[in-house]
């Protein structure tokens, strides 16, 4: 899965992911929904520090709904994917799901706003990001 609607990337799980069962601890999931979101977005050449930088662009998660379908544990390898969904002015819909083969672990949806770097407040997507997803539509 690695088209500009979708991405997928691999991650083991360490120690520092579990909780003392071995069990990686639920927050931790959501720590491997953002790399994989920032992994997809560095694939795409979208560079985060230089859009803040030169652009004035961030973004930041407003919302996430999480089904935790069943536990990664100590050295699984895991596959998290992230498809984007929808684009809606200052907003992105994602939807993420983690794998441990063929086995689903977790099932998400992610919305993330696109701010304003100096106020913080919602803003229009810039229309150059994503070009080839809009183009798709």
């Amino acid at each position: 899965m690695s088209s500009s609607l979708s991405f997928a990337r691999a991650y083991s799980v360490y120690w520092e992911d579990t909780d003392a069962g071995g069990v990686v601890y639920y927050a931790n999931y959501l720590k491997f929904m953002e790399r994989c979101r920032t992994d997809w977005l560095r694939a795409l050449a979208v560079d985060q520090q230089r859009l803040r930088a030169q652009r004035q662009v961030q973004f930041a998660v407003v919302n996430v709904q999480v089904d935790f379908l069943r536990p990664a544990v100590l050295h699984d390898e895991i596959l998290v994917t992230a498809a984007l969904k929808r684009l809606a002015g200052a907003t992105i819909h994602f939807e993420q799901t983690i794998m441990r083969g063929n086995e689903q672990l977790i099932d998400a949806t992610v919305r993330v706003a696109c701010l304003d770097s100096a106020t913080l407040k919602p803003r229009a997507i810039p229309k150059d990001l994503f070009t080839e997803w809009r183009d798709a539509q």
